[in-house]
């Protein structure tokens, strides 16, 4: 490390993904230069986030919605693109436009107290020294894969919603899609026309919400999320105390009986799946299962900073970290959303510019 030159700037971002692009963008309009009073460090190889990795087969409104970055607007993209490729695109004209000057691809591999009461930011390549660091790292390298008794001796395909490519490569196939979110009904519908069968497994029964996302219903989502961080509990999705929304592909899908949710099963055979029922075994043979089982923050970089509450969680207060006030978690817990990361950078940059918690 000491042959490695070390460059001082006074923000760090990690991560050039919405609540990454949402702090850049707030820093530069505070005045900040790009590039030399702050730096956006990011691993992907191009713009878009997450988004770039979606499967291909994954329209643009078959996405969630995707809000606006900061002063300017997604509009007239075509519904039918492929979602990685609209938000590529969008992602990669704001950085332009703005002149954000996005550094990648970057790994990041620690992060760690420095003298003088800095930050200390390693990489590959060089060392930076902040007086803040914005970590906007999301999930999507931290896929969630869960263990059930039997499970490598399974001979068939297994895969999870961070590899999966589309529906070709089931046809014919019996798939299993384990998962109660947004990916997880995705899956089976799209699953659906080309395999064998699908049968789709939740550990709870998935909730249905009639009616639009409107901002009271995000607030209290939120809300929720918050209460846990703020108690240093490991942050649940927002998706999961919103509901799925019950949209007319949806609709048509439980009408038709693609999305008959059955209760998670109990272990995995090498050709299936096995639930105990009071009345003995129920086995399952299939030939393919799909974990859309969600993703866990991208924090290993942070290790050596001590950021973790004994519950296994990171206490906040606001989008500062309590154990360690020098830095700012976007993009994470409560702000774990395409809105919420963009309110948090702006939020993050409010309170570093306000200076260190008291």
């Amino acid at each position: 490390m000491n042959a490695i030159a070390v460059r001082e700037v006074r923000v760090v971002v990690i991560g050039a993904g919405q609540a990454g692009l949402s702090a850049a963008y707030f820093l530069r309009r505070a005045g900040l230069r790009p590039g030399e009073d702050f730096v956006v460090l990011d691993h992907s190889p191009g713009p878009g986030g997450a988004w770039q990795f979606r499967w291909p087969t994954m329209t643009y409104s078959a996405a969630h919605r995707v809000h606006d970055l900061p002063g300017m607007p997604l509009e007239g993209a075509d519904p039918d693109r492929p979602a990685a490729e609209v938000v590529a695109g969008y992602f990669a004209a704001y950085e332009r436009r703005f002149d954000l000057r996005v550094r990648r691809p970057v790994d990041v591999r620690a992060v760690r107290p420095g003298p003088d009461g800095r930050l200390l930011v390693e990489t590959g390549g060089a060392v930076w020294s902040a007086a803040a660091l914005v970590n906007a790292t999301g999930t999507w390298d931290r896929p969630f894969w869960p263990r059930y008794p039997g499970q490598e001796t399974f001979r068939g395909r297994q895969t999870h919603t961070a590899l999966y490519r589309g529906p070709a490569g089931f046809a014919g196939l019996r798939v299993v899609v384990v998962g109660g979110g947004a990916s997880g009904t995705q899956h089976v519908m799209e699953l659906a026309p080309v395999a064998r069968e699908t049968t789709w497994v939740t550990r709870t029964e998935p909730v249905f919400v009639p009616g639009p996302f409107d901002a009271d219903r995000g607030r209290a989502a939120v809300a929720l999320v918050a209460d846990r961080v703020r108690r240093g509990l490991p942050p649940s999705s927002v998706v999961s105390v919103t509901g799925l929304p019950l949209t007319p592909r949806i609709e048509a899908a439980l009408a038709s009986g693609v999305l008959d949710r059955r209760p998670m099963f109990d272990r995995i055979t090498a050709r299936g799946v096995v639930w105990r029922t009071p009345d003995g075994d129920r086995t399952l043979e299939v030939d393919a299962i799909v974990w859309a089982t969600g993703f866990r923050a991208a924090l290993d970089h942070l290790a050596p900073l001590r950021l973790r509450e004994p519950g296994g969680g990171i206490t906040m207060d606001g989008t500062r970290v309590v154990r360690e006030p020098r830095v700012h978690l976007v993009g994470y817990g409560p702000s774990a959303s395409t809105v919420g990361a963009g309110r948090a950078g702006r939020a993050a940059v409010r309170e570093i510019l306000a200076g260190p918690a008291a």
